[in-house]
């Protein structure tokens, strides 16, 4: 099968149910007719951008990252003030602490944007380690993502 069907078919899939695993979205693929090894599912998963989010029930699941209609960075500026909890440098880094479940989809959205202030992530469940070149552009980069946290969420 080709790459493009089999992606389309993911992303029907992500969409109509509340897939949260590589095993779910295999279950559901193999349940349509297509075949897939796990190796091909996690390539597909990181080529489509492809990100575990909390949704509206509190149950982790997949979602494809699409800024849709905003600008990357509007798209940043609202996740930062949906989800950021709290923000902490720490030399030539930034700790930043989000709601549960959403350090991926944060973290996906800063390593898309190709910030000259990254120079890379490391993403967990709910903490993010942002590495940035040095100390001052750490607190350049702390400073933007300050004025835009929501100050009712943070801890």
């Amino acid at each position: 099968m080709k790459k493009s069907i089999r992606q389309s078919r993911i992303e029907q899939l992500i969409n109509q149910y509340p897939i949260g695993t590589q095993e779910d979205l295999m279950r559901h693929l193999k349940d349509i007719g297509i075949k897939a090894t796990q190796a091909t599912i996690s390539r597909d998963i990181r080529e489509m951008q492809v990100v575990k989010a909390q949704d509206g029930h509190g149950h982790l699941r997949y979602t494809i990252f699409k800024p849709g209609n905003k600008s990357e960075e509007e798209h940043l500026r609202e996740t930062i003030n949906e989800v950021v909890i709290g923000l902490t440098r720490i030399e030539f880094m930034n700790v930043i602490r989000t709601l549960p479940s959403n350090g991926n989809l944060l973290a996906a959205i800063l390593d898309d944007l190709k910030l000259p202030e990254v120079v890379g992530t490391l993403a967990g469940h709910d903490t993010i380690l942002v590495i940035s070149p040095n100390a001052e552009v750490a607190q350049q980069l702390n400073d933007e993502i300050a004025e835009n946290m929501n100050p009712d969420i943070v801890h």
